[in-house]
């Protein structure tokens, strides 16, 4: 026998047309476990041991995070990119301190250069997969991008380490002396700064930044005119950046880079950016079919945080 099918949604149902509600269909459907959970603590009233516990399965002995947690580095090794993309996981639920935080510092310490700073690329992800825009090499350098989130997510949290001294530094050496850099590279540098304990010098570094960022047009501000504003070399087509990719929450020192009027056009072109599955589309270069898959819905609940941050009415 078969099931009487629903009535279709009207407008007297708007909860099934909002983007909450499309989106966590999206999510159901396509999302890993941990996205899943994150998902229902940040709008299904979820609590945070769910979350927390499948974080745990990405983590390894040596107090690092590995097993693809980062959807374009694969295999089971820990890499500092892991590092920080499970550092805002415990950020977010409030869970980014005790031992388990104690046992991340001493695998940042075995992993630093001799400046104290992070490689992107870590060699032990040699033989295994990984995204072609993240090189491989046995002296890799110390890199802003993995550093500054993680330093930033430290001090966010109020954590204590000796890894954090010469990691701060490194972080402001790289800051105050940018001139050509790419969008990845601020956004690093936003993570850090809006968690930096000198807040003087923090102000002072950013509105450097927003200056920099709008003289390279580094940050797409009419999502109507983009040909104004060139893809950073080796980004995928249509790889641009905008001004809530920067400021992800008004609090944010790079919301001051951006008037209101285009704060508020980037916002609506982000809403108007989810797609007809519920979710996000990601931007980046795709290139293997799982690692986009497992990424969208990361994007997804970003999307989300950020239109909800900024009062957008989501559902």
């Amino acid at each position: 026998m078969r099931a009487t099918p629903a009535p279709p949604a009207t407008s007297a149902t708007p909860s099934a047309l909002s983007p909450l509600f499309r989106a966590e269909h999206f999510v159901w459907l396509t999302a890993r476990v941990l996205e899943q959970r994150l998902f229902a603590y940040h709008f299904l009233n979820g609590g945070p041991d769910p979350v927390e516990t499948a974080l745990d399965a990405y983590r390894n002995e040596d107090g690092g995070y590995g097993h693809a947690l980062e959807p374009d580095l694969r295999g089971p090794v820990s890499q500092p990119l892991h590092i920080g993309r499970a550092l805002r996981v415990l950020d977010a639920i409030g869970r980014c301190g005790g031992q388990r935080v104690e046992r991340v510092c001493r695998y940042l310490t075995s992993v630093s250069t001799p400046e104290g700073a992070l490689p992107a690329i870590h060699p032990s992800q040699r033989g295994y997969p990984a995204a072609p825009f993240l090189p491989i090499t046995d002296e890799a350098p110390g890199e802003l991008l993995a550093t500054g989130p993680v330093v930033g997510l430290l001090h966010r949290n109020e954590v204590w380490h000796a890894w954090l001294f010469r990691a701060t530094d490194f972080c402001w050496q790289r800051i105050e002396s940018l001139e050509k850099t790419h969008p990845y590279a601020i956004e690093a540098a936003v993570t850090f700064l809006d968690s930096a304990p000198d807040r003087p010098r923090a102000e002072a570094a950013a509105g450097r930044l927003g200056r920099l960022v709008r003289e390279h047009r580094l940050v797409a501000l009419d999502p109507e005119h983009l040909e104004a504003c060139p893809v950073a070399p080796g980004y995928a087509p249509g790889e641009h950046h905008f001004p809530h990719d920067y400021a992800r929450t008004p609090d944010s020192l790079a919301r001051a880079w951006f008037t209101d009027d285009e704060m508020a056009r980037s916002l609506d072109f982000l809403a108007s950016r989810q797609q007809e599955d519920g979710g996000w589309p990601i931007t980046w270069r795709q290139w293997a079919p799982g690692t986009a898959l497992e990424a969208r819905p990361m994007v997804t609940i970003e999307a989300l945080r950020t239109l909800r941050a900024y009062g957008r009415a989501i559902g």
